[in-house]
């Protein structure tokens, strides 16, 4: 038990010296929904905090408190998931006393947690069965649903660089859900219960089937950015602050998404990321890696503007241009005028730029407008000359 600051730094400072314990990567305690038919079966993860390279102090006492609480405690592993006891709760409260009173706010978050588990009302309906304890050591290939969403937390709230995390398999371990709200169902559990549900008038209005939930039932956004549609936006992606995703075409899937404000009115699928102050136009399509792209994730510069209904599978720098309908791929063959050549020279120093480039030429070439030669049909390039700049009232 820890009554003072001072020794709660020591007891801190006693269990990292022990030979078991490990700092871990990223941890949390999570509320799961189990499965109605298999209740092994853990069909979502909710965390309302998670801590990611931090806190190594709330790390420290959690796996102390499981392994009092009897868990046998392996971080040799990738990752680890227990379950709560009232011995785990009890423990945490003794090490965290010191710092109780002043859980508030934005202040001490882990003991908030904690305080608010061990509050819970008798008849609240929830057990501890209802709780994970959530360790991740290593990033290894995700070997749970409840280390899945870990990794998807730490996306979605920027804790983690997007393309920075080993997920896979993530999706093998996610199952597929029908969601209503934000409670997942057992598609089995409708198929067994479906008469008398629809007999009885309480069939679910369904929002929705998926293995990913919609990223507004997880992540609380930054004040001045807009998800128009909850639908547009996966569990896993990642906005930056002064994103706007309008309906309509507009799709961001987890893994990807945008590094400032960016006017979303396209598709950016997995793995591709857009740079600050660029425009995803409506219909626009951003490949991900399984579907046109040389298995190189894509990545939009700054300030970049892709037109309605365009499609790129490869890199585009910084103030480009792709017209509406152009189409660039990594073995798209693209013709340059003598005159477009010296002048993506003289920006691009460096740079490799010649008559005829192939779409993949074109990484980290600045400064280009791609369009589509109306008498030939050919794909052109040359240098843009318009200032791609967002409405700044409308983010």
């Amino acid at each position: 038990m820890a009554y003072t600051k001072e020794e709660f730094k020591q007891l801190v400072d006693d269990i990292q010296s022990q030979s078991w314990y490990k700092n871990p990567i990223g941890f949390g305690i999570a509320k799961v929904d189990r499965g109605q038919i298999n209740k092994d079966k853990i069909l979502q993860a909710t965390f309302p905090l998670i801590n990611w390279n931090e806190n190594f102090g709330s790390a420290a006492v959690l796996l102390n408190a499981l392994k009092v609480a009897g868990e046998n405690l392996d971080t040799s592993k990738s990752e680890l998931v227990c379950k709560i006891s009232d011995a785990f709760l009890t423990s945490c409260i003794e090490a965290f006393r010191p710092f109780i009173p002043e859980a508030k706010g934005d202040a001490h978050k882990n003991v908030q947690v904690i305080s608010t588990l061990a509050s819970l009302p008798i008849d609240s309906g929830l057990t501890a069965e209802d709780y994970r304890v959530v360790f991740i050591f290593e990033d290894a290939a995700p070997e749970s649903t409840e280390a899945v969403y870990l990794k998807l937390y730490a996306l979605s709230t920027g804790k983690a660089a997007l393309r920075s995390l080993n997920l896979n398999g993530a999706f093998g371990k996610l199952h597929n859900c029908a969601w209503v709200g934000n409670q997942p169902i057992e598609l089995d559990w409708l198929r067994a219960n479906e008469i008398v549900l629809k007999l009885s008038g309480k069939y679910p209005n369904i929002d929705f089937v998926d293995k990913f939930p919609r990223l507004l039932q997880h992540v609380i956004l930054a004040d001045n950015t807009r998800i128009l549609d909850s639908g547009k936006v996966r569990m896993g992606a990642q906005l930056a602050a002064g994103t706007t995703v309008m309906p309509g075409a507009a799709y961001i899937n987890f893994n990807a998404g945008t590094l400032g404000s960016v006017m979303v009115e396209g598709r950016i699928s997995s793995s591709a990321v857009v740079g600050a102050g660029s425009d995803v136009g409506g219909g626009a399509s951003i490949l991900g890696v399984l579907s046109g792209t040389d298995g190189v994730p894509v990545t939009i510069g700054e300030n970049t503007l892709l037109g309605a209904n365009s499609c790129t599978g490869t890199a585009i720098g910084d103030g480009c241009i792709l017209d509406a309908g152009v189409t660039i791929l990594p073995g798209t063959k693209i013709a340059l005028s003598d005159k477009a050549v010296e002048q993506l020279k003289a920006i691009n120093p460096g740079k490799e730029i010649s008559n005829v480039m192939k779409g993949s030429d074109f990484q980290g070439v600045n400064g280009v407008h791609f369009r589509v030669n109306s008498s030939t049909g050919q794909t052109i390039a040359m240098r843009s000359t318009r200032e791609v700049k967002l409405n700044a009232d409308l983010h």
